[in-house]
């Protein structure tokens, strides 16, 4: 016979609270870094290159 382990015998207000903890902290840690917009640095020469090839219907 398996035995549970001890996260299953957790209450539903702490796994929730466990989870809002991890949301949270990855959040700040992307809001800490900046790595949004590290990330979109590192994209923007394909960004650049994908919208140049892109066919317009009008013309400046």
């Amino acid at each position: 016979m398996k035995k549970k382990c001890n996260c299953c015998k957790l209450p539903w207000w702490s796994k929730l609270l466990i989870a809002t903890t991890g949301i949270f902290g990855l959040l700040f840690t992307v809001y800490f870094f900046n790595l949004d917009m590290k990330l979109t640095a590192m994209m923007e020469p394909w960004l650049l290159k994908w919208y140049d090839h892109v066919d317009r219907d009008k013309h400046l």
